[in-house]
């Protein structure tokens, strides 16, 4: 940082701070696939009720990263949250069979009925692999757990007796860098854990 002042006649002087200028090719450049790739999962536009944001990444998953965080209500007022997460790795992973990998996680509120249904595990997963197929995504090595979950309160704690959750967790490894199809296979499966219809179709309440 440089410091200079500026004097005209008549006038007190002052001081000018010059801060040093930083360019982004002072930062190692990303290599081009996962540019690529980020660049496909920013174009991704969701049906209105689904809320994406862009997050801090994981660190040391891979060098490079990029996440996004999504939250979406059903009309039952079902609140569902996920999050994908890209990584790169230009050596590629053994497990990963590719350069890319794409990790994903969503958490859903259940009602009773469906959290005692025992097929659930495996109509949670259908969800995800429907999304990936009706989108068209590329993809391959494809592995994950759906889990749910029971909690219940006792003593002073707000909230209802019970509450019972979905949580499925997956990753695959992308074919090729255009990620849009997977980006909105991760907000169409959002939108199946909460009971949102197809876009176009109106729920009628009985």
């Amino acid at each position: 940082m440089r410091c200079c002042s500026a004097r005209h006649p008549g006038s007190p002087t002052r001081v000018v701070l010059q801060l040093p200028v930083v360019t982004a090719s002072k930062a190692p450049e990303a290599p081009e696939v996962f540019r690529q790739a980020v660049a496909a999962l920013r174009s991704v536009r969701p049906r209105p009720e689904v809320q994406l944001e862009e997050v801090r990444p994981p660190q040391r998953l891979a060098p490079w990263a990029f996440a996004i965080t999504a939250e979406v209500n059903g009309p039952a007022e079902v609140l569902a949250t996920g999050r994908l997460v890209l990584l790169h790795d230009p050596q590629g992973q053994e497990a990963w069979d590719g350069v890319l990998r794409v990790v994903t996680y969503v958490r859903a509120e259940l009602d009773a009925e469906l959290a005692s249904d025992p097929l659930l595990p495996a109509v949670g997963w259908s969800w995800l692999t429907d999304a990936l197929e009706a989108s068209g995504a590329k993809f391959a090595a494809l592995g994950g757990t759906v889990t749910e979950t029971s909690s219940a309160r006792f003593g002073d704690i707000a909230g209802p007796a019970r509450t019972d959750d979905l949580e499925l967790r997956a990753s695959w490894t992308p074919r090729t860098a255009e990620l849009q199809p997977h980006g909105e296979a991760f907000c169409d499966l959002l939108a199946s854990v909460v009971g949102l219809p197809p876009v176009g179709v109106t729920l009628f309440k009985p």
